[in-house]
């Protein structure tokens, strides 16, 4: 939390959000960002190319993790442990709770965000697969792991963001098992599980 606070980018990340809190995404500036966390216009534009990209640059920053982390799973890995694998490793990339509940907020009450939000959730999607095929895996066996990959993972960032207590890797585990619970699967609901279960103890390890 002190590096997210201290850095340039985090301190123009926490002045935007707390002027969206105070008077509204759409009624917020660029300069009265720049101004709230002590610094010029020129080092926003620095970090980010508009007010939006306070609230989206972390899920490029997500995309770019996600396809490194399923590059790095061993190769012959099926489809969907590949993605549970990769899905454990968010933890290392994630941005403070307190700066997702308000992004949460902020976009819920903005269409234009919400719009936006899922055309960032597509574009992911579309990396993952590509990064499934990459490994040799059909494109439609891709495309099917990749959205209950995601499923999980929104699932998962819910019960996080509801609960401060919440461990990330217990609860990707327990997402996973839900949903395998619901979903008809080739690997088989213990399967999916376990996958699910393992990724996040071998991501847990020093």
């Amino acid at each position: 939390m002190a590096r997210w606070e201290g850095d340039t980018q985090g301190r123009l990340e926490r002045a935007a959000l707390e002027l969206f809190q105070e008077q509204g995404y759409d009624r917020t500036t660029v300069a009265q960002i720049a101004q709230r966390a002590g610094l010029t216009e020129r080092s926003f534009y620095r970090w980010f190319a508009d007010k939006r990209e306070v609230l989206f640059g972390g899920r490029t920053d997500l995309e770019s993790h996600l396809v490194r982390a399923v590059a790095a799973v061993p190769p012959g890995t099926a489809a969907l442990p590949t993605l549970l694998a990769a899905l454990a490793t968010v933890p290392q990339v994630v941005r403070p709770r307190e700066f997702l509940l308000v992004r949460t907020a902020v976009i819920a009450a903005n269409p234009p965000l919400r719009e936006r939000e899922l055309i960032k959730l597509a574009a992911l999607a579309e990396a993952l697969t590509t990064a499934l095929v990459d490994r040799g895996i059909d494109a439609q066996t891709a495309r099917l792991a990749t959205d209950l990959a995601l499923a999980v993972l929104r699932l998962t960032g819910q019960r996080c963001l509801a609960d401060e207590s919440a461990d990330f890797h217990a609860t990707l585990a327990r997402s996973a098992a839900d949903l395998a619970a619901v979903a008809a699967s080739t690997a088989g609901p213990a399967s999916i599980a376990g996958s699910a279960v393992a990724a996040s103890a071998e991501a847990a390890r020093p």
